[in-house]
């Protein structure tokens, strides 16, 4: 599918056009072999590079070729299954336009659309940019969200206990976190050939952005480390908690057979078919009581004398 859209700096509201013109924006989403090749031939663009867009395992990268800046970069998204994932997007640099080339929906079309920024697809270095804060602040969003479901396992490790599915919940984040961050890096090597000024014109503001996004971009893998961190710090706390309680569970256990057994061995002497002491006293039975009280009593004073249990 391919669409073209234009906003003049006195617009009021990105409008979509049937033909291209200076300063349009043209957006390019599930491209098939035929609007790939049209895009190619119409638009002097590379083919292969349009070809990489559609990889799913594309990673964030800047060219420049034949007067055309080619910026490769990965945006997070909630897919149909409602998993978090992240997809190529290409921005293409050069002649009159900016083309953004993507398997989905872009996000960032959509809070553009609605008019909550201000800016006009005429100027293109800004257009680029703003592409780029949007993906930044969904990157963002997300990471905030994964940083509060972290604390609300951690909170339940301190009064309930986490339960299989929170460290199933685990392995989800691990792998979302690290998909993040391996898209953000790469990202960064990129925003910072921007700065040179040699493949996106920039002005002083355009400084000024193209740094905050670095700054913002350095700031959320730094969070993606930190939650990577406190995960792992979840898992072995709990990893250690169980594996107190189950050593306190088999010393209870083993202190509790010890208590039953004393008993059974006075009693199962004075229960075979032989003489014994004190047989027919009418006060054995009483000794013998007292004595398993008093090595019970004493067992009992020991263990917690050292803190066994």
């Amino acid at each position: 599918m391919i669409k073209y859209y234009y906003k003049s700096i006195t617009g009021t509201e990105l409008t979509e056009i049937d033909e291209p013109r200076k300063g349009t924006w043209i957006y390019v989403e599930a491209p098939t072999d035929v609007e790939v090749a049209q895009l190619a031939k119409q638009f002097q663009l590379e083919p292969g590079n349009l070809e990489d867009a559609r990889d799913d395992d594309e990673m964030p990268r800047l060219e420049r070729q034949d007067g055309q800046t080619y910026i490769y970069v990965r945006f997070a998204y909630r897919n149909s299954q409602g998993d978090l994932s992240t997809m190529p997007l290409l921005i293409v640099f050069g002649g009159e336009y900016v083309v953004t080339v993507s398997r989905i929906r872009l996000p960032a079309l959509d809070h553009l659309m609605r008019g909550q920024t201000p800016f006009a697809t005429t100027q293109r270095s800004k257009l680029v940019l703003l592409i780029l804060s949007q993906i930044s602040d969904q990157y963002d969003g997300f990471i905030n969200r994964i940083s509060r479901q972290i604390k609300s396992i951690r909170s339940r490790l301190r009064s309930t206990g986490i339960t299989n599915k929170d460290l199933l919940d685990f392995v989800t984040i691990e792998d979302d976190l690290n998909e993040f961050q391996a898209s953000l890096q790469p990202t960064n090597a990129a925003l910072r050939r921007l700065l040179v000024g040699k493949q996106l014109p920039l002005f002083d503001d355009d400084h000024d952005i193209v740094e905050d996004l670095l700054l913002n971009n350095e700031q959320s893998i730094e969070a993606i480390r930190s939650n990577l961190l406190s995960v792992s710090n979840i898992r072995d706390a709990y990893s250690a908690i169980s594996s107190n309680n189950l050593n306190r569970t088999i010393t209870l256990l083993t202190l509790a057979t010890i208590l039953v057994a004393l008993p059974n061995v006075f009693f199962g002497m004075y229960g075979m078919n032989v003489e014994l002491p004190f047989q027919h006293s009418p006060w054995a039975f009483g000794v013998l009581i007292t004595i398993n009280v008093v090595l019970i009593t004493s067992i009992v004073a020991f263990v917690r004398k050292k803190r066994i249990i």
